[in-house]
């Protein structure tokens, strides 16, 4: 689970959207602070960037990295600091940024906000180093006894909100350590390095500290664990609001849980921060002291200002864990036995939890907060116990709900037990089939849900059916007022999605034509052209870049090419908006083909437009490209791929420097390959299967050998990042998850390895791709997007000439048919959730393009395909000695 995804269901209950925005799409400036309502003074320029509202004396040229300062704040004291800061600042014209509302500084301090960026209200830029060190003791003067959160990425002057890290104040990038553009600084020699912006403190070598820091250095440096009687062993989760530890007690011996809560950070809807939770935890513990069913409280103690709670430590798995190593689905046919097994065993553990429940129930506790991963199974599995009691309250209260799991939080109208009776009728479903996240669209979905499991599972509707009432249940109580904002997904305000009224069902996935009709008038549904970054709703990603809303992965220009190869009707308000936006690239546009001008272009082509697009090309052609990644996302693969694909149908001097750049993009991708440091990332887009992809369609149209071998060199290094699951399937390695889709996981690398062995025989690679193969064709999967989902896999299995036709259709069906089960409906039409399920999308990479796109390759085979990936059935070959292909 991605908690970054949160932030941005605070605004549309259909789409993802950027958190300081209304639901139309503008910026929400009614609930901002008054000095963020206040013009520029005259002079000054102010500007829009996400969450931040800068002001900037106009002609002034600030440094290009150096020290800054940043300001936290509280939800209490934060319109107070910035209006001191502003009238500090303003009159000595030094530039700053702040966030400008409540609402936004909430989401930033949430209990799971980014810890990096976490506590920054105000950024202060000062002109030079000279200025830096009066500025930096004036302003802590000025804010001396203010209280705000600790900014664990920056060295805190004094007690006070004033903080300082050594950094870029210019927007420039550079490959970070998994190959993705990241902030840069430039070290003495010039060369761009990555600006550290993680959750600890960290000053460049070359960087010697001005005289002023030196005292709160060695604060910080004299902070340790010394004097608890407690040695941490490891962590177990990291937050926001702090971080939950194994310990053992030094004077016992015994194994036991520390939770840590950082003051003013962590923040639930309410306000509470991380230290109030906690205590909510102990005073709900204590209360539930002597059941076998929780943890027993052993101690607390403040430390450096942190707060912490000792607790029994309880051994064993977490159900979400256990749920995962058990669950039949992930294998493609599943016995009867087995699956009647696993209902037995998910009808128990039910049972078990819903027992646990009720005791708390009794002591008049209400959890607020049950999911898997928030109870604990003993080895034998008879135990249950409940874990994390941060959000509990007295029942007698009757309180809503501030913050929940996205797959179990209930609706914004239910109050007291009622939170935790609505969470275990979605822990009925997900132990059965793991989508109750769906329900944060619409809760209508349950009964589709309940009808699928019995459709699997030896379970008949009738025994869902209280678990589905429940759901769909309105509760009433007699003090019922207007619902307040509250956060729901993760700690963030998620609108009540009531159970959509009847109305006649869309076509299922598999009813083509019918099916790509209907996803084409959800798509043109969704558009909105008069708003500047974006034309159709897609990932959270639209809002990280200044094209991201005209990108192929995330934008327009997707889902454009999306409904071309498919055969939907067009959108022209969709063109012309692209054709607007591509006029005049914003600046910090990426250059790279999913997420930025080369894509654009080459999208462009595909439509017609070849004017706008050969100009695109050449604006990208004349990039300094030496600085990119080497992948097909971002990088030189993808640029290499579309200039030559365009250079292919321009003339004269235009397909001369259009074939150089493409020449100059492969030769670096190349030597990343060769000799560069290997990415710390794997597959198609971002990894090495990618550069594959380049060297093989290189070779299609020039027979060099030598690209071949290359080819070869990058499939084996992602090879090598495999390993088999406990069915056998080969899959690439992800952290501590194995993954089988196109983007990232072995379905990528099968794609490329199907292309390779057209051209040249290697025995490795043939069985290297029939070990990938099973892992393709489970009976689950939990995403329908096509790069993490169902929807590339269906890609894939249409277009692999591999194994039996028979068995491949009938996994394209079933893998259609579970598309059908993610689906959900937009203005009565078919349409699917993106990347986490909480929100629908329409973009090629997570959402309902990707899936037209997918299910138009089974209909559409010719046409409908992804860019450089065509059906293989019409290779272009150029067959060596030994190859398979004669």
């Amino acid at each position: 689970m991605n908690p970054e995804y949160a932030a941005y269901c605070q605004t549309d209950r259909d789409f993802y959207d950027a958190p300081h925005r209304d639901r139309g799409g503008v910026a929400a400036e009614e609930s901002f602070y008054a000095a963020a309502r206040t013009p520029a003074p005259e002079g000054w320029e102010t500007s829009r960037r996400g969450d931040w509202l800068s002001l900037t004396p106009s002609g002034l040229t600030l440094p290009q990295q150096g020290w800054k300062i940043h300001i936290a704040a509280a939800l209490d004291n934060a319109e107070s600091i910035l209006r001191r800061v502003l009238d500090h600042c303003l009159p000595r014209r030094i530039p700053l940024k702040f966030i400008p509302g409540p609402g936004l500084l909430l989401l930033r301090n949430a209990k799971y906000a980014d810890r990096a960026g976490s506590g920054k209200f105000i950024t202060v830029y000062p002109h030079s180093e000279e200025m830096f060190p009066e500025l930096c003791a004036e302003l802590t003067a000025l804010l001396d006894g203010e209280h705000g959160p600790y900014i664990l990425s920056d060295l805190r002057c004094g007690d006070g909100p004033v903080h300082v890290r050594y950094g870029a104040f210019a927007a420039r990038y550079c490959p970070g350590p998994d190959g993705r553009l990241v902030p840069a600084i430039a070290d003495p020699t010039g060369t761009l390095v990555p600006d550290p912006r993680g959750p600890s403190l960290s000053i460049p070598d070359w960087v010697t500290p001005p005289e002023i820091l030196r005292p709160h250095l060695e604060a910080r440096q004299a902070v340790g664990m010394d004097g608890m009687p407690y040695e941490i062993q490891g962590a177990l989760h990291f937050s926001n609001g702090g971080g939950v530890y194994r310990a053992r007690d030094t004077r016992t011996g015994r194994t036991v849980v520390l939770k840590e809560a950082r003051p003013h950070a962590g923040l639930a809807a309410d306000g509470a921060d991380a230290v109030a939770r906690l205590e909510r935890e102990r005073t709900a513990l204590e209360k539930l002291a002597g059941l076998d069913c929780v943890p027993a409280v052993l101690d607390g103690f403040e430390l450096g200002g942190h707060h912490f709670l000792v607790l029994e430590h309880v051994p064993g798995t977490t159900l979400n864990t256990v749920f995962a190593r058990r669950f039949p689905l992930s294998s493609a046919s599943p016995d009867a036995e087995r699956l009647a097994e696993h209902a037995a065993w998910a009808a128990g553990t039910h049972a078990r939890v819903e027992r646990a429940v009720s005791a708390v129930h009794e002591r008049g506790v209400v959890i607020s907060d049950l999911h898997m991963s928030n109870v604990m199974v003993s080895e034998d599995e008879s135990r249950i116990t409940l874990l994390d009691f941060e959000a509990a309250f007295p029942a007698e209260e009757n309180r809503r709900q501030v913050v929940a799991n996205p797959a179990f939080v209930a609706p914004r109208d239910h109050r007291g037990t009622d939170i935790d009776r609505y969470a275990l009728a979605c822990l009925r479903l997900a132990l059965l089939l793991p989508l109750t996240t769906l329900l944060a669209i619409d809760r209508g979905v349950a009964a589709r849900l309940a009808r699928e499991i019995a459709r699997v599972f030896p379970v008949t509707e009738e025994e869902l059916r209280p678990a589905v009432t429940e759901i769909l249940r309105e509760p009433v109580y007699e003090d019922a007022g207007p619902a307040p904002a509250r956060t729901g997904a993760r700690g963030v305000d998620r609108p009540a999605a009531a159970p959509s009224a009847a109305a006649p069902e869309p076509p299922e996935p598999g009813e083509w034509p019918l099916s790509r009709d209907s996803m084409a008038r959800a798509i043109t549904a969704s558009l909105t052209p008069e708003r500047e970054d974006r034309c159709f709703p897609g990932d959270i990603a639209q809002f990280a870049s200044p094209a991201g809303g005209q990108s192929f992965a995330h934008g327009a220009a997707g889902v454009l090419y999306a409904l071309h190869r498919t055969g939907a009707p067009p959108c022209p308000e969709a063109v012309e908006w692209l054709l607007d936006k591509v006029k005049e690239p914003a600046s910090g546009t990426p250059v790279g083909f999913y997420d930025g001008l080369a894509g654009i272009a080459w999208t462009l082509d595909r439509l017609g437009h070849h004017e706008q697009a050969a100009e695109t090309a050449r604006l990208v052609a004349r990039q300094p490209l030496e600085g990119l990644t080497p992948d097909l996302h971002g990088g030189h693969a993808g640029i290499a791929l579309a200039l030559d694909d365009l250079a292919g149908s321009a003339t004269g001097a235009e397909a001369t420097a259009l074939r150089r750049a493409a020449d100059r993009c492969t030769a670096l991708a190349a030597r990343a390959l060769v000799s560069g440091p290997p990415s710390a990332r794997t597959g198609l887009l971002h990894g090495a299967t990618g550069l594959a992809l380049l060297f093989v369609r290189r070779y299609e149209r020039t027979g060099d050998p030598a690209l071949l071998d290359l080819a070869a060199t990058a499939l084996r290094r992602d090879l090598a990042r495999c390993k088999a699951g406990q069915d056998g399937a080969l899959m690439v390695v992800d952290g501590k998850r194995l993954m089988p889709y196109l983007g990232g996981g072995s379905a990528g690398l099968a794609a490329v390895l199907d292309d390779y062995l057209a051209h040249r025989r290697d025995d490795a690679f043939e069985a290297a791709r029939r070990q990938i193969e099973p892992g393709l064709r489970s009976a689950f999967y939990v995403q329908p997007g096509i790069f993490r989902g169902v929807a590339g896999l269906i890609l894939h299995l249409v277009r692999t000439p591999l194994g039996d036709p028979g068995e491949r259709r009938r996994a394209i069906d079933r893998h259609t048919g579970l598309l059908g089960r993610q689906a959900t409906p937009y203005a009565g039409e078919l349409a699917f959730p993106g990347e986490q399920l909480m929100r629908r999308s329409m973009d090629l990479a997570t959402g309902t393009a990707g899936c037209l796109l997918a299910l138009g390759s089974v209909h559409r085979p010719d046409r409908a395909a992804l860019p450089f990936l065509s059906p293989r059935e019409s290779p272009q070959t150029r067959p060596q000695p030994g190859a398979a292909h004669q």
